[in-house]
């Protein structure tokens, strides 16, 4: 029988997977509101999504395919937000090859208008929850206490795992010179002074107790001569789990967070990498005397807590900056991690 590409299906609800004992099965929930972000303003100048319009301009000619045109795809900042739902296929293919379950996604609205909180629904058959935290901090998206109870009930399981996934926090000064610094040193065209991500994030790490905040966007170090991402700083004798195992680097991308331990880190604190920083591009961070930032901590579970938490940026599991055989390895080692 030949292999084809399995025909796409939209607006069902979703179907339960059973449960196979060693393969987990893993959802992916993006924290925003669909359509707050995607009828946001684009006159606003800062804390929005690009519209398609302005991703061509920047990217030209990388979407000027019949695909990509006004028949094809959408094309404000709805587009944006499509483009990164598709950038997260090949991380689903390669996690559903290793699990054997294929990867749920939720949104807290979507495109349709439904609102799906983290409940029951979702979590009575997924093993590793993903938070993706791409909600500007304008759409005030907050953890109802619902969800709250239901994601700690969840930990309570032994075999799970949430991964908690702010993106960066761009411009949070109201010193205008400081934006444009931190502007200049990222160098992505398509972010603005200020852009501000994770309010729903941050009020599960609060909630969870975990002591970690999501800050700046810095811009990763590169093997000089290339544009290839120069390789983590990590602490593989703490990296119990082997989240790390053939894992040298994650994905470029320009504006990264810095995953802020606002607490020291211990046995039940994990810093397992830390990401070398582009110095060439001056930063209030730089300034303060860093050269790497954190990007990737692991909470063990505790006596209070059977599941695990990990931290690492949404875009390590999106294509949309590139992929390499390192990051597929992170891949596979979350959707086998035990």
């Amino acid at each position: 029988m030949s292999s084809f590409t399995p025909a796409r299906t939209y607006n069902q609800a979703h179907l339960a997977r059973p449960y196979t004992p060693g393969k987990r099965r893993i959802s992916i929930y993006w924290s925003w509101s669909y359509p707050w972000e995607a009828q946001r303003d684009p006159a606003e100048l800062d804390n929005r999504f690009s519209t398609m319009t302005e991703v061509r301009q920047a990217t030209w000619p990388a979407y000027e395919t019949p695909e990509y045109d006004a028949a094809h795809f959408l094309q404000g900042i709805a587009g944006t937000l499509e483009l990164f739902h598709r950038s997260t296929l090949e991380f689903q293919r390669v996690a559903g090859a290793v699990t054997g379950h294929p990867v749920a996604v939720f949104q807290r609205i979507d495109q349709a208008g439904f609102a799906q909180p983290i409940d029951e629904r979702i979590l009575a058959d997924t093993d590793t929850l993903m938070v993706f935290g791409l909600d500007h901090l304008l759409a005030q998206e907050e953890a109802a206490p619902e969800e709250i109870a239901a994601i700690q009930q969840w930990l309570q399981r032994e075999g799970t795992t949430l991964l908690l996934a702010p993106h960066h926090d761009v411009g949070f000064t109201d010193d205008l010179l400081q934006r444009q610094m931190e502007f200049e040193h990222h160098g992505d065209p398509l972010v603005p002074r200020q852009q501000r991500f994770g309010a729903y994030t941050r009020s599960l790490m609060t909630a969870l107790d975990v002591p970690v905040r999501n800050v700046y966007g810095l811009r990763p170090a590169v093997v000089e001569g290339t544009r290839a991402i120069a390789p983590l700083s990590t602490y593989r004798d703490l990296d119990t789990p082997g989240l790390l195992d053939g894992v040298t680097t994650f994905n470029f991308h320009p504006h990264l967070p810095h995953y802020e331990l606002t607490g020291p880190a211990s046995d039940s604190v994990r810093l397992l990498a830390r990401q070398p920083i582009e110095l060439s591009r001056p930063h209030p961070f730089i300034e303060a005397g860093n050269t790497e930032f954190n990007s990737l901590i692991w909470l063990p579970p505790t006596a209070t807590r059977a599941g695990d938490i990990v931290m690492a940026d949404s875009t390590n599991f999106t294509t949309l900056f590139g992929g390499t055989d390192s990051l597929a390895n992170f891949w596979r080692n979350l959707a086998a991690m035990k």
